[in-house]
């Protein structure tokens, strides 16, 4: 029994501990537990034998079955509490204790608890990814052939090709998405809209690529600026696809710019290459598994995960178009 909830890419983060499950237990029933929207995105995901959306119901019928293991990976009252309340012979992660204090589940779990309040070991000292962390605290070994368990359906990048050919992408272009925003929780994590503006320039005239604009419904405004700004350098994709819709047009691209964010997620589970700017989150726990290139530019007071700023996102401005081009641009001749 597996909890993990939200959000959407740190799910799909955690789908490499199927392959690992499966390594240790190769007869295992697996029960996933998550909130909607990542079930959304969660059921291309093969080696689930039953997928639950967060609902009273589910939470009744998990209290009335007796998994042999639990794992709870958030550390959030909701998940941890029903973890602590589902009968099991073993429990693996995190847990919520009677007298209402967040606790690991095991010791195995003590590392990636730390982290949660030791900010020097996170973000100055920490050198493991997410991927390794989760292994651990289940007590699997883990290793990089472990990648994402996603894989869309043929019908749906279908459907995403041809939209791309509707807004005059030839299937010959050589396509890079350009994810501009980063949800409402990290807002932090934007890059500029003028970087956008000069990255798109440099790659259409210097690369002949089609830079794409890709972003949800907050992104709707910004994209249209800065594909007005880009004067015809960049396609903006629109920002009213659903879920399912959009990890297809992401999928279809052959590189991804992205902060740390569900667009970038996505591209690791299509096995696109991606170059990821990072500011306030930690670079060492975002795993690439050899198709990408982080960017940071290196200030003191990053990385900080604080959702808002008092010293002008210099983390991010301070990535320059210059960099993101040359990244983009080596991993399209080389694939590094």
């Amino acid at each position: 029994m597996i909890i993990k909830l939200a959000a959407v890419g740190d799910v799909l983060r955690t789908t490499p501990l199927l392959e690992g499950l499966k390594a240790e237990y190769p007869s295992s029933f697996i029960t996933w537990l998550t909130d909607p929207e990542s079930a959304e995105l969660l059921r291309f995901s093969r080696l689930i034998d039953v997928l639950l959306p967060y609902s009273l119901e589910s939470i009744v019928r998990l209290k009335a079955e007796r998994p042999d293991v639990v794992i709870c990976l958030d550390k959030e009252p909701r998940a941890t509490a029903l973890a602590s309340q589902i009968a099991a012979q073993e429990r693996f992660g995190f847990k919520w204790s009677p007298e209402g204090v967040l606790m690991p589940a095991s010791q195995l779990a003590d590392y990636a608890f730390r982290l949660g309040y030791d900010d020097e070991l996170k973000f100055r000292q920490n050198k493991k990814t997410y991927q390794e962390m989760i292994f651990e605290v289940c007590g699997l070994d883990y290793g990089p052939s472990y990648e994402y368990v996603f894989g869309l359906p043929g019908d749906i990048l279908a459907e995403a090709r041809a939209f791309l050919e509707g807004v005059g992408i030839g299937r010959d272009a050589v396509v890079v998405g350009l994810n501009t925003g980063a949800g409402s929780v990290f807002a932090t994590k934007v890059w500029p809209e003028e970087h956008f503006v000069e990255l798109a320039r440099l790659l259409r005239e210097r690369l002949d690529v089609v830079p794409l604009l890709l972003g949800g419904p907050l992104e709707v405004e910004r994209n249209r600026r800065i594909a007005k700004e880009c004067r015809g350098a960049a396609v903006d994709a629109g920002c009213g696809h659903s879920l399912t819709d959009f990890a297809g047009l992401v999928a279809c691209c052959d590189l991804v710019v992205s902060a740390d964010t569900l667009a970038m997620h996505l591209a690791i589970g299509a096995r696109r290459p991606v170059v990821v700017l990072m500011g306030p989150t930690c670079a060492a726990e975002i795993e690439l598994y050899g198709r990408g290139t982080k960017i940071v530019h290196n200030v003191p007071c990053a990385p900080c995960y604080r959702q808002t700023c008092d010293k002008g996102h210099v983390c991010m401005k301070g990535i320059s178009p210059k960099d993101v081009f040359d990244a983009v641009s080596k991993q399209l001749q080389t694939g590094a």
